[in-house]
């Protein structure tokens, strides 16, 4: 669905990622752990291409994606949901989700679906988004990127600054869309949040990545956690 194949990406000249190799396949989540610095944002963004790639390629689904403008990427089908929410804080939830709905031509059916996920929204459509709980902002930036009906989804630290029941929510959409066959990357601190519903793990070390790792198998070798994400 997602193949990722030597991609080296950076800011003004200093070089984040070096050769950059994975992939992510239908139905299935891949959990980008690293130390803070390590480049798992910077990767998300080079597949968007708010970042442009030095060298290697990203396709989805076949096509090659890594020299189109990140206007253009979405259009093929991946939503992203960035570090921070990024939301439209003076429009509504209602406005904030049609803007994710015009980007493929979806129509509100489709946003009932949306809103049938997080019934959070729907009490608060005609609310603003910077009035919105940190938890409720959440939900409403995965929802604007569900309204795309992608078939690959990013999400940038999801459960940051969460209380627990909201955490339990947002993983639970997460599983819900991988069920449904979405391909999902999924960057995350919070380890214990996540681990359990990964298929596969890659580590990032100083923009490198290692080869990837069954999330099964990851109990089992905590020496791992400790090389890439130990202090």
């Amino acid at each position: 669905m997602l193949v990722v194949k030597e991609i080296s990406s950076g800011y003004q000249g200093a070089q984040v990622l070096h050769n950059v190799s994975f992939d992510v396949q239908a139905g299935e989540i891949v959990c980008l752990f690293g130390r803070n610095g390590a480049g798992k944002s910077t990767c998300l963004k080079t597949i968007m291409g708010l970042i442009s790639t030095d060298v290697g390629r990203i396709a989805c689904n076949g096509i090659e994606i890594s020299q189109l403008p990140a206007n253009e990427v979405p259009r093929h089908g991946i939503g992203y949901i960035p570090q921070g929410r990024r939301l439209f804080s003076e429009l509504t939830v209602e406005e904030n989700l049609e803007i994710g709905l015009m980007v493929n031509g979806k129509d509100h059916g489709f946003r009932e679906e949306v809103l049938d996920m997080f019934p959070r929204l729907r009490e608060r459509l005609h609310q603003r988004a910077d009035t919105l709980s940190g938890g409720e902002q959440q939900m409403l930036a995965t929802g604007r990127a569900l309204c795309i009906s992608p078939k690959i989804l990013l999400l940038d630290e999801p459960t940051e600054g969460l209380q627990p029941s909201m955490i339990d929510q947002i993983r639970y959409a997460v599983k819900t869309l991988r069920d449904r066959g979405v391909a999902i990357l999924l960057v995350e601190q919070r380890v214990d949040a996540v681990l359990s519903i990964a298929d596969r793990v890659v580590f990032l070390e100083n923009g490198r990545s290692h080869d990837p790792v069954r999330a099964s198998e990851i109990q089992d070798k905590p020496d791992l956690f400790q090389r890439f994400i130990g202090v």
